[in-house]
């Protein structure tokens, strides 16, 4: 099994601490609005998805009842398939509704293209 989406430990410090205040909580990537690309953290549900949304995986962060969903938009999908995702945290307060603003850390992607053997799991050779 080849995840797409996985998180860095710093990452899930910080997720714990949301997931206190917020609850529950949900990734969409975004495509260019409010803070570029970044991963928008939101309490889950609260960003809707429908059918132009692909969930890319589930984030198990030790500690946490439940997974957190990382979705992106189909369209962009299609020029980040064949790309691994890692959701990190960098100082710096992002711009967007994501709820690690107020904490002066914004998450951000760090990304590498799949390796041939886990493109040919994935089936997209």
């Amino acid at each position: 099994m080849v995840d797409r989406v996985s998180y860095t430990e710093e990452a899930a410090e910080l997720l714990r601490r949301l997931t206190e205040i917020h609850g529950p909580l949900m990734f969409h990537q975004s495509g260019g609005c409010c803070d570029g690309s970044s991963p928008m953290c939101y309490p889950d549900g609260e960003f809707k998805t429908g059918n132009a949304d692909i969930q890319l995986g589930d984030l198990d962060v030790a500690g946490l009842d439940r997974p957190i969903s990382f979705w992106m938009s189909k369209n962009q999908y299609e020029y980040w398939k064949h790309t691994h995702l890692t959701v990190d945290v960098v100082k710096g307060r992002g711009s967007g509704f994501s709820v690690e603003a107020p904490e002066g850390v914004r998450f951000l992607i760090r990304s590498r293209l799949f390796s041939d053997q886990e493109s040919e799991a994935l089936g997209l050779l």
